[in-house]
């Protein structure tokens, strides 16, 4: 479900204007899902997808480790090609997929939390 949220995730942020710069940014043990550029601010996206509300709504499921492994993603990313200076923050993007199918339910939390958290 991971690759079918991210994908979802996408098409639903670029119908909300955002450019996407890069899927799957990988640095050691760190990941962050979605890069994206809005309105003057980078964008370091999260995606969390569920099938069931039994165990709450998936953006409850970024944790704090989580959380703190993409800011030190971030940190390399923004390291890597240069961007000190510019405005970013933290995003996350909830999908909730019907067990019968048809169109998800997505919501996108913008400055979803602080950096460093």
């Amino acid at each position: 479900m991971g690759l079918e949220g991210e994908r979802a995730a996408a098409q639903f942020l670029k119908k909300q204007g955002y450019q996407i710069l890069q899927r799957n940014y990988r640095t050691g043990t760190c990941e962050i899902d979605i890069i994206g550029y809005d309105r003057g601010v980078i964008a370091f996206l999260e995606v969390k997808a569920s099938l069931s509300p039994r165990y709450g709504p998936p953006e409850l499921k970024v944790t704090g480790t989580k959380k703190r492994h993409l800011y030190r993603a971030a940190q390399q990313y923004i390291k890597e090609k240069g961007l000190w200076g510019q405005h970013f923050r933290f995003d996350v993007v909830s999908i909730h997929f019907s067990k019968e199918g048809g169109v998800p339910e997505v919501k996108l939390f913008k400055n979803a939390f602080p950096a460093g958290a």
